[in-house]
């Protein structure tokens, strides 16, 4: 089974290999492959060149999954971090929110980098409370995935904050964007995780009050800007 969906689940806080694994049982416990990383559909179909990651607890489906994905135009390689992947996939949409209404603002590159290098440290963090591998983060399923999605028009979760700094309501984005955008639901449940898991994640808790306790873009962004002085590393 290859998983390619990615999400948190509310009120649960499971993950999509969580879920299959607890809907098919459990000899499907090693057998499910996350599947993540910089990859539009659109483009794949187009057969434009496009890498991932896949990750697998059991060595041997990982390696014949992807025999069986890799081509001329996808390269897939592997690791053996499922949680890291499903948290940097699941969290890049929540960034990524975030970044699209950076841009509606009119805040330029600078602002627009600083939001992803700092959106990066809070996954990473999340995923370190997680049990998750930190080399993850800096692969293709973890700063490959969030760079594209935070910087692409393409991206139906950067189109969404776009339109929410532009001025528009949550509610008219999404009556009018014609597919789903995960990171809005993700918001609330990364939230409630951040919150019982009691890590840091300044970005997930802006992103949240603005599609969900009332704060305004503006000053969700200027509260970021305004955060006490700190040393990088936290």
């Amino acid at each position: 089974i290859v998983c390619a969906v990615k999400g948190i689940e509310n009120g649960t806080y499971a993950f999509p290999i969580d879920i299959i694994e607890q809907t098919l049982g459990a000899h499907t416990k090693s057998k499910v492959v996350v599947l993540s990383g910089p990859s539009f559909a659109s483009e794949v179909a187009e057969k434009q060149p496009t890498a991932v990651s896949i990750a697998c607890r059991d060595p041997e489906t990982n390696r014949q999954t992807q025999a069986l994905f890799h081509s001329s135009y996808f390269r897939v390689y592997t690791t053996d971090d499922p949680i890291g992947l499903e948290v940097a996939g699941a969290l890049k949409n929540v960034i990524a929110l975030a970044s699209g209404a950076a841009a509606g603002l009119g805040f330029q590159q600078n602002a627009r980098a600083a939001l992803l290098a700092r959106g990066l440290a809070e996954i990473a963090r999340i995923g370190a409370a997680m049990g998750a591998n930190p080399i993850t983060f800096m692969g293709l399923g973890g700063v490959g995935d969030l760079f594209l999605t935070c910087t692409s028009e393409k991206s139906r979760n950067y189109t969404v904050g776009y339109r929410l700094g532009r001025g528009e309501s949550l509610e008219e984005v999404l009556k009018t964007l014609g597919s789903v955008a995960e990171g809005v639901s993700t918001s609330k449940a990364a939230y409630d995780l951040c919150e019982k898991l009691k890590v840091d994640s300044p970005i997930v808790h802006v992103v949240y009050s603005v599609l969900y306790g009332g704060a305004t873009v503006s000053s969700g962004l200027q509260l970021l800007l305004n955060r006490e002085m700190k040393a990088e590393s936290k």
